[in-house]
């Protein structure tokens, strides 16, 4: 092909491109393109074992476009809720049903069960309140209340150091920030008379899996 050519065919497919990256950006909300953590869809980073989290821009933004795993639906890109119900869709092929908002998974959600695609399973959540945790295990749900961004939220425990006394998350739709390596963020937790508080204010509990 010749260099001239192949240079004019170059330029047609930038410019396309460009077009594109444009129509995309005015179909998104004003609120998903300006005080960006960073940028909407952009990833964040993941855990040991590959489960990605990607930017939502910043709390007020919300594009409703959903999300697929193995062709079942996670829920709305890139919210909290979406990533909890991906990170146990990967893990233990169970996820939890419809919610408005994070919050009304403390009160609303009782089970987890396989979506269709997958072998038939259903495993129960119990509520521990926060202040009230003896220990905790990867796959736990730190469930906040509505007074958090009045919607709540939702962050998976990935790991548990109980000698220096702190969990580590993941979870989207946060602090919208780079991970610091395969966790979202490293939480202290309180001691007292063995029981463990996180220390955050906003936190009702964890919901836990109870296995048969």
């Amino acid at each position: 092909m010749p260099i001239k050519l192949r240079l004019f065919l170059l330029g047609v497919l930038m410019a396309c491109n460009f077009v594109t990256h444009a129509n995309e950006q005015k179909k998104m909300p004003q609120q998903c393109l300006s005080d960006c953590k960073t940028p909407y869809g952009q990833e964040l980073g993941a855990t040991k074992d590959g489960i990605k989290a990607y930017s939502n821009c910043q709390s007020s933004c919300v594009i409703f476009e959903p999300n697929h795993y193995k062709k079942v639906y996670t829920g709305i890109k890139w919210q909290c809720v979406e990533y909890a119900r991906r990170w146990l869709l990967t893990k233990h092929g169970v996820v939890y049903g419809d919610v408005d908002y994070a919050y009304n998974i403390w009160d609303k959600i009782k089970t987890l069960k396989s979506p269709k695609e997958f072998p038939k399973k259903e495993l129960a959540l119990k509520n521990i309140i926060n202040g009230e945790i003896k220990d905790f295990r990867v796959g736990d749900l730190i469930i906040y209340g509505k007074e958090f961004l009045t919607t709540g939220h939702i962050a998976v425990v990935i790991e548990y150091n109980e000698k220096e006394s702190w969990i580590k998350v993941a979870e989207e739709n946060y602090a919208n920030t780079k991970w610091p390596g395969n966790y979202a963020r490293r939480i202290p937790l309180q001691n007292i008379k063995n029981k463990l508080t996180i220390d955050d204010q906003f936190v009702l509990g964890i919901k836990r899996i109870v296995y048969p």
